[in-house]
């Protein structure tokens, strides 16, 4: 099969789950009586996630069963894990900068990303201005940046060296314990559940389809999602051995391209409409999955050893997301710019990876 075909099947797949995915669990959260929080920056979070997260799944669980091409199968899996925070950092920021920047004259606060218009009774004691010219809502979105920044941080920092199994079990245990911080946080912050959808993508023989289809629908997105990975998985491996480069660098830069950049058209519709803190949440939320939970997979099931051009993607990802966190903590508004800058950080790590490389 032509390699170009590979990857459309394989990412299809993908998508097509993660959109059944995202429509069946917020018909659930809204069942279940979840708040905001939970099914926005939770539930749907990780249904959105779950392409970028299942792609080095599969190619761990390559590395560790499968005995020929388990070492391409290892470097794609530390690529993937690693390019996800790395291209929402820099380029995902990049893209909702240029789209607040785009949208300007359309937009009541222009350049400046804010928040919508705030209703009625919301309360807002981080801003000491108006409701109507409140800065996007930096509370929650510094707070997931800085819970991105310490603990991508020390992730990547102990892929320097080699360290003992029961180190590397220890750092495990705190990713995900900060992840279920994170959780239990958001799941506290947030208003009711809002415009749940009612209709089933695959049920279209009511408006208000069983509970049973629900489900039905979940398990079949959560296979598609699985097998699509392991379809990447493959081309990603055909790819490098065609192109002759190393496995773990196409899955650096493609997988996350593929899987993460298609779900941020999402930020770019909230950008134009004006919700800049929807948009800037759905990166920033992702941001905090992508550097706890798949990275704690990478850290146990691999030998977790960085080499330089994984450790430069890192420390880019870690400075453009330390100067959007900058920019945040002050009291001036954050502007589009701010955002614009992630994009020469995946530019320099582009031209650093042909340098390497070539």
């Amino acid at each position: 099969m032509p390699l170009a075909l590979e990857f459309c099947v394989a990412l299809g797949a993908i998508l097509l789950a993660a959109v059944l995915f995202t429509n069946a669990v917020e018909i659930l959260g809204g069942r279940l009586n979840l708040g905001a929080g939970a099914v926005g920056s939770v539930l749907a979070a990780v249904g959105t996630a779950l392409p970028e997260t299942m792609i080095p799944v599969v190619a761990i669980l390559a590395a560790a069963y499968a005995g020929e091409g388990g070492e391409a199968a290892g470097e794609i899996g530390i690529g993937a894990i690693l390019g996800a925070p790395f291209l929402l950092s820099t380029l995902a920021m990049f893209v909702v900068g240029a789209s607040a920047f785009a949208y300007r004259k359309r937009r009541e606060q222009g350049a400046e990303i804010r928040c919508s218009e705030a209703r009625a009774g919301d309360e807002f004691p981080w801003c000491k201005v108006p409701a109507k010219e409140v800065i996007v809502d930096e509370k929650t979105i510094a707070r997931d940046m800085s819970f991105f920044l310490v603990f991508f941080a020390v992730a990547a920092g102990a892929g320097i060296v080699e360290l003992p199994l029961a180190f590397r079990v220890a750092l495990a245990a705190i990713l995900i314990s900060a992840y279920a911080l994170y959780v239990r946080r958001t799941l506290h912050s947030g208003g009711a559940l809002e415009e749940v959808p009612q209709s089933l993508t695959l049920w279209r023989f009511s408006s208000r389809p069983p509970t049973w289809t629900v489900v039905c629908q979940t398990v079949l997105a959560l296979a598609l999602i699985v097998g699509g990975a392991e379809f990447f998985v493959t081309a990603v491996e055909d790819t490098a051995q065609a192109v002759t480069l190393p496995a773990g660098l196409v899955a650096l830069i493609l997988a996350p391209l593929a899987t993460e950049l298609p779900e941020k058209i999402n930020s770019v519709l909230w950008v134009r409409e004006g919700k800049d803190t929807l948009a800037l949440g759905n990166i920033t939320g992702a941001m905090v999955f992508q550097s706890t939970v798949p990275v704690t997979l990478g850290v146990l099931f691999t030998p977790w050893e960085l080499g330089a051009l994984n450790l430069f993607s890192a420390a880019l990802a870690i400075l453009s997301g330390g100067f959007v966190y900058a920019m945040l903590r002050r009291s001036a508004p954050l502007h589009s710019w701010h955002l614009m800058v992630g994009g020469v950080f995946y530019l320099v790590f582009l031209l650093a990876a042909v340098f390497i490389v070539f």
